[in-house]
């Protein structure tokens, strides 16, 4: 007798599956990524190269500096990138449906990079806000220190001091920046695979490889000016007046622009693509594993 092919698992699973992976794999890769995002922020900040900010952040509080907002950073994957790697999968499985099976044209990948990133950031933003909030305490002056002890912590203290809408404080450029970004990673990476396993017949370990780093430089590239932005927005402080330095997301451009040129949007952007692309090939390649698991486990 020849040996029975798995039967398919009805019921709720399939649909959710995409959104577990995706969180989880975007879970596990934050928690090797963390220091190099700290890295990052306070670059963005001002205070000055990677080496100099990495030795005062050693000198000054230790290695414990390094993960400081975690909490808020595996929510953020938990909500965030749940929401934008499973609506992703559902996206494009059905636009193949639609398509017969045929592989789809790059602005169909792009549109549903788009979408997903945009859906992602709406469920996700109260957690970046905490996780921005969380890794910039350490550069305030004590006495504007909102001293968070955990992401719940800081989500709580928000909504009691601020009210409910304060969660998605700079919800719009968050979007947008996760727009820019998911167009990105996403439609670069299935593009890539594409081509590395059909085009240049690589294994399954180098494509899943060089289409990450594809993956990854695209997403940094693009989502960087956004991301800029939306720090700028999300760590302002009112002055001894009561008034913001920006008044929203377009002046703080335009502001950045005249004071800076174009290039200052892509500040840190070395760390950033450090930062963005291991994170990227680090969450595909968890996937890939969390797959094969769930595929040797009939799931």
């Amino acid at each position: 007798m020849g040996e029975e092919k798995p039967k398919p698992i009805g019921g709720v699973w399939p649909t959710v599956k995409p959104f577990v992976n995706g969180g989880a794999s975007g879970m596990l890769a934050t928690c090797v990524i963390q220091p190099i995002d700290m890295i990052k922020v306070r670059i963005q900040l001002g205070q000055g190269s990677a080496v100099s900010v990495t030795k005062n952040m050693l000198k000054n509080d230790g290695v414990g500096a390094f993960y400081k907002g975690l909490s808020a950073g595996l929510l953020r994957q938990a909500t965030y990138t749940t929401a934008r790697l499973g609506t992703f999968r559902i996206l494009t499985n059905k636009a193949l449906e639609a398509n017969d099976g045929k592989p789809l044209p790059l602005y169909q990948k792009a549109l549903c990079g788009l979408t997903a990133g945009a859906i992602g950031a709406c469920v996700g933003s109260p957690a970046d806000l905490a996780l921005i909030r969380m890794q910039a305490d350490a550069t305030l002056p004590l006495a504007q220190r909102r001293n968070y002890t955990n992401a719940f912590h800081a989500l709580y203290r928000i909504t009691a001091d601020e009210g409910v809408l304060a969660l998605w404080k700079g919800a719009g450029p968050t979007v947008v920046r996760a727009m820019a970004l998911n167009m990105g990673m996403l439609a670069s990476y299935d593009q890539s695979v594409e081509f590395f396993k059909d085009n240049l017949g690589f294994g399954e370990g180098a494509t899943i490889l060089g289409a990450s780093s594809v993956s990854g430089f695209f997403a940094a590239a693009c989502s960087l000016p956004f991301d800029y932005v939306k720090t700028q927005i999300q760590k302002m402080q009112p002055n001894a007046e009561g008034k913001y330095p920006y008044t929203g997301s377009l002046d703080c451009a335009m502001k950045t622009l005249k004071e800076g040129g174009p290039f200052k949007f892509y500040t840190g952007f070395p760390v950033y693509c450090v930062r963005i692309a291991p994170h990227v090939m680090m969450t595909w390649i968890f996937l890939n594993q969390i797959q094969k698991l769930e595929k040797k486990a009939g799931l």
